[in-house]
């Protein structure tokens, strides 16, 4: 019958502990410590124990913190005499502010492929600070939809279709950039087993241990979208973007794109660039427990100290489809290609491709049994 044994730690040494037969305490092979099985379990107790009051003081000092915010007074400009060389459309249907340069003749909008978008005066919005050019051309990205497409016996025809590829749209997406540093403390239970057997029994030990871990990380321009159109999971998806390359912002790079108008506001994201700090920070302390067959946090003390934040605007190519109500957008990361967008399925040529390898298997089948 198999059994599980939780074996206990020196306090001293680290060393396992074993039951002393002859002295009736648990004793240490490595340094000769020895302890009553009541002396180890209040060990054990004061310093869970104290564990907790650290812990509890910490959680009070992060209330303290919670109240640090980040500096937003670098984070875009006003544009000064640079609004009057712009144009601010509004597409009626999904309600997606752009700004393009005042000659453009907008037809479509990039977000949900509407016709008509209307054009106004810009107003209500920064100049951003920074700036990625588009590496990838409109030919880069239409070529990689093609291979996207490619093999795709049940997509409809209207997603192949070559009229329709040329609808691709480049689109500066709205960032906010967010620097912060980040204090971690984490304990974790970690756990090694190993099993023998007798000759009545299957035994398996398994050794616990108590580990603690603190750091600190720097961040740098962690990129929150500002754009409320374009999905999350999208711009994730084609994430990362070279900072390498960040331009100070300037006019020349718009000809010929659109630029989206922020409408998720610096303080309306600081939440999502918490969270991404929070998440990273919590990996990157994982992933320095090693040497275990299990690990399971118990406990985490996470503060963020906020810094500056700056906005930008990031390249993307956008194509924008409807299929049976339903609207399907691509998005391709303008500098490095990065493709994401999902596709739907045409029933009809399901129905037929199946068909058709059903008859394929059919005569196969008939062939070999000849």
């Amino acid at each position: 019958m198999p059994s599980e044994v939780i074996n206990y730690k020196c306090p001293a040494c680290t060393g396992p502990l074993h039951f002393g037969s002859t002295s009736g305490k648990l004793e240490c092979d490595y340094c000769g410590s020895s302890y009553t099985l009541e002396e180890i379990e209040a060990l054990q107790s004061t310093k869970a124990a104290d564990a907790e009051k650290a812990f509890e003081e910490a959680e009070k000092q992060i209330q303290g913190d919670a109240n640090e915010s980040w500096d937003v007074s670098q984070a875009g400009s006003d544009w000064g005499a640079d609004a009057e060389k712009l144009r601010a459309y509004s597409c009626p249907q999904c309600g997606a502010e752009l700004l393009c340069e005042e000659t453009t003749a907008a037809t479509s909008c990039p977000y949900c492929g509407n016709p008509t978008v209307i054009p106004g005066q810009l107003s209500g919005a920064k100049k951003p600070d920074y700036i990625i050019p588009f590496a990838k051309t409109r030919e880069d990205a239409v070529a990689a939809l093609k291979r996207h497409y490619s093999h795709k016996p049940i997509l409809p025809k209207a997603f192949a279709d070559e009229n329709h590829l040329q609808e691709v749209k480049g689109i500066y997406v709205p960032f906010w950039l967010f620097d912060a540093k980040v204090d971690a403390d984490m304990r974790f239970d970690a756990t090694r087993t190993h099993s023998h057997t007798t000759s009545t029994e299957i035994i398996t030990e398994t050794d616990h241990f108590l580990v603690h871990r603190q750091g600190s990380l720097e961040f740098e321009k962690i990129p929150v979208d500002g754009a409320s159109k374009m999905p999350d999971s999208h711009m994730d998806a084609i994430e990362p973007y070279h900072y390498e390359e960040l331009k100070p912002f300037q006019l020349s790079y718009l000809p010929g794109f659109f630029a989206d108008k922020y409408d998720v506001s610096r303080e309306e994201s600081m939440k999502r660039a918490r969270l991404r700090c929070e998440r990273s920070t919590e990996n990157a302390i994982r992933n320095t427990v090693v040497g275990y067959e299990g690990c399971i946090p118990t406990g985490k003390r996470i503060q963020v100290h906020p810094g500056a934040v700056k906005y930008a605007l990031l390249p993307v190519w956008l194509l924008s489809t409807q299929w049976k109500g339903k609207n399907y957008l691509f998005a391709m990361n303008g500098q490095t290609g990065r493709l994401i967008g999902d596709l739907p399925i045409d029933t009809r040529r399901l129905l037929a491709f199946v068909g058709g390898a059903f008859a394929i298997g059919t005569a196969l089948l008939g062939w070999l049994f000849l």
